[in-house]
């Protein structure tokens, strides 16, 4: 089970909006222009719940997956802000506080999930609600000029990253998880922590499956093997012993990434929104690196060539690559698709 409350998806490409202004502050030190929905409601004595906006923005070159960050003193957060008594709505908040503090313009948006657990914040600032987006923003509208930067979103959660074979920080988790079973209360309870264990991080029998992301992190955070779990009990910070690799995010933020992750990790087997990260034109080695980097697998490559084709996703340009030996030829995606049949999305032959 998840600490996340799921809310209902909402699926957009509306225009963001004009005119906001643009500033180059942190989120932290950047206060709201106008006051938030709930300021204006604690001062006419009314009982309220704060309500926060994040995003999980996502962009992709051939070899890497990348999220948009805003770089705190020491950690980093996802770009958010309240939802504001301006805001007509939650995701048009959502597109100014991106706007405001990264000057990166959304596209292609959906809703992920609600967070709500009462310890996401400091008690003394009471009830809190946080909707998580994600949002996809393809190379050529991926320049940030503001206070945001791109990382590696496998710096954050190292351990979903297959493509060079079994990550060799898999070994040290899975043993810090395994004592973790070892040391529970009774033998019930150690025999549910094992089947979490197997059921996440796949066994022999299992197998690794890339969509848990989620619930990977989840039963790290129950295991205490992340700081956030040690950062919510109020506790001073852990050692590097003491949890797995992988550096913590500000908040519950890290939690909104393994859904965001997650989320588009199986939505690329069903919808084409791959094609969202992808240049105007492309080879299929570049659709397939890409591919890769986001499910964190190697794909077999003449079966990934041949489904591609036999669905009709892309249609060649006409053009070839100019480098240095055989040409490869460039292909778009093949917008009739979408009117074609409801699922055309890219399944995974995978080489391990």
């Amino acid at each position: 089970m998840t600490r996340a409350t799921a809310a209902e998806q909402h699926l957009s490409t509306t225009a963001p909006e004009k005119g906001r202004p643009k500033h180059r502050k942190s989120l932290r030190h950047m206060p709201p222009s106008r006051p938030s929905r709930q300021e204006a409601a604690s001062k006419q004595g009314v009982s309220t719940v704060s309500v926060g906006l994040s995003a999980v923005i996502v962009s992709a070159s051939f070899e890497e997956p990348r999220v948009l960050v805003v770089p705190e003193s020491k950690l980093d957060g996802l770009p958010s802000g309240p939802l504001e008594l301006h805001h007509r709505t939650l995701q048009a908040g959502l597109r100014a506080w991106v706007e405001r503090q990264t000057q990166q313009q959304l596209g292609y948006v959906e809703q992920l999930y609600t967070f709500g657990d009462l310890d996401r914040v400091r008690p003394e600032a009471g009830a809190s609600l946080a909707i998580a987006y994600l949002a996809l923003v393809g190379g050529a509208r991926s320049e940030v000029m503001g206070a945001g930067a791109w990382e590696n979103w496998y710096r954050y959660l190292p351990w979903e990253d297959w493509r060079a074979g079994r990550p060799a920080v898999l070994d040290r988790t899975l043993e810090k998880l395994n004592s973790w079973a070892s040391d529970a209360a009774s033998e019930a309870l150690r025999r549910d922590r094992l089947d979490r264990i197997e059921l996440t991080f796949g066994s022999a029998d299992l197998g690794w499956n890339e969509e848990r992301v989620l619930e990977r992190y989840e039963l790290l955070y129950a295991a205490q093997l992340v700081p956030e779990a040690w950062r919510d009990r109020g506790d001073t910070g852990p050692s590097e012993e003491t949890t797995v690799p992988g550096r913590s995010m500000l908040l519950d933020h890290r939690r909104m990434l393994a859904t965001g992750v997650g989320r588009l990790r199986s939505k690329i087997k069903y919808r084409p929104v791959v094609f969202e990260l992808m240049p105007p034109a492309f080879t299929l080695l570049q659709l397939q690196r890409t591919v890769e980097a986001l499910a964190g697998l190697r794909l077999h490559k003449q079966n990934f060539r041949r489904l591609v084709e036999t669905q009709g996703l892309v249609e060649e340009t006409g053009e070839s690559t100019s480098t240095a030996g055989r040409p490869a030829r460039l292909v778009r995606f093949r917008r009739e698709v979408l009117l074609e049949r409801p699922a055309p999305g890219l399944r995974l032959p995978r080489t391990i």
